[in-house]
Order: C-alpha cells, then sequence, then structure tokens
C-alpha cells in the first residue's frame, strides 16, 4: 500500500498580538484552528494558502516567509498530515464573501485564549506553527519552486 499523507497549508496571520482564527465544526465537535486546507491539484502552495485564507476567513492573504514544514499522525485514525504554515499580512474582510462550509467565523485571538483553549484546537499543529512564529521562526518563500 501507497503511503499518502495528506498536504495543507495554514496562514499564521498576527495582528496587535491577537492571531487569525477560524472557528469550524468538524464531524460535530466546534475547534479552533488557522485558516488551513488540502492543496488542489496543479496549485502551488503560496496559491492554496492565499486561497484557503479567502475561502475561510473572507480576508486577503499575501504570504511573506514560510513558519514551518509539520508532520503530524491523527492518533485517532492514523492519517499522516504535512503541513506547510506561511505567515504575512491581510487587508480588511470582504463582507460580501460567504464562508466555507463548515466555518462557523473567523476570529482574532492572543496566544494566551488559544492556551486557555488547548482542548478546542483542532490538532497540535495550531501552537506550535504559533509558536515558532513568536519565536522568529521565517523561511524565504522561495523555498518554494513550482516546476512545470
Amino acid at each position: 500500500m501507497t503511503f499518502q499523507p495528506h498536504l495543507t497549508v495554514a496562514a499564521v496571520i498576527e495582528q496587535n498580538g491577537r492571531f487569525l482564527m477560524v472557528e469550524e465544526d468538524v464531524e460535530g465537535r466546534i475547534v479552533l484552528n488557522q485558516p488551513a486546507g488540502h492543496v488542489e491539484a496543479g496549485e502551488s502552495f503560496v496559491d492554496a494558502v492565499i486561497r484557503e485564507t479567502l475561502e475561510e476567513t473572507a480576508h486577503p492573504f499575501e504570504p511573506q516567509a514560510v513558519t514551518g514544514i509539520y508532520r503530524w499522525m491523527h492518533p485517532d485514525n492514523g492519517l499522516t498530515f504535512v503541513r506547510h504554515a506561511f505567515c504575512g499580512s491581510v487587508g480588511e474582510a470582504d463582507t460580501r464573501l460567504e464562508l466555507d462550509d463548515g466555518i462557523l467565523r473567523a476570529l482574532w485571538l492572543s496566544p494566551e485564549e488559544l492556551l486557555a483553549q488547548a482542548d478546542k484546537l483542532r490538532s497540535p499543529l495550531v501552537m506550535q506553527s504559533i509558536e515558532d512564529y513568536l519565536q522568529g521562526q521565517r523561511f524565504a518563500l522561495d523555498l518554494y519552486r513550482d516546476i512545470e
């Protein structure tokens, strides 16, 4: 059997000490996550994180650096995720846009507020990428090369 990890992206977006998060319904459980999702066929990592952020928060996202690349295996179902986390800035939300199915709302939370709700985090990837961001971990976007 071929190993097929889930290839995902996430946006780590901070303004004034608060991070842009989404509250989402995942199989009946309300969780907190960064704007994140799967990379689609033929899509670059950067394009995927821009698209996912817009779809889940209605904010246009401008990636400026890579915060980290993370591998995590879900303890309940054994699925493996490889998450590429990007940090950057967002513009004002476009209130005309509808958020993706399952997304209840976008909100801004401090690291302390997130830690106080650690049981609601979708995965350990959420806090790890925020901690790496807060420690100044940044890699250039040109780390990524799309070969046609």
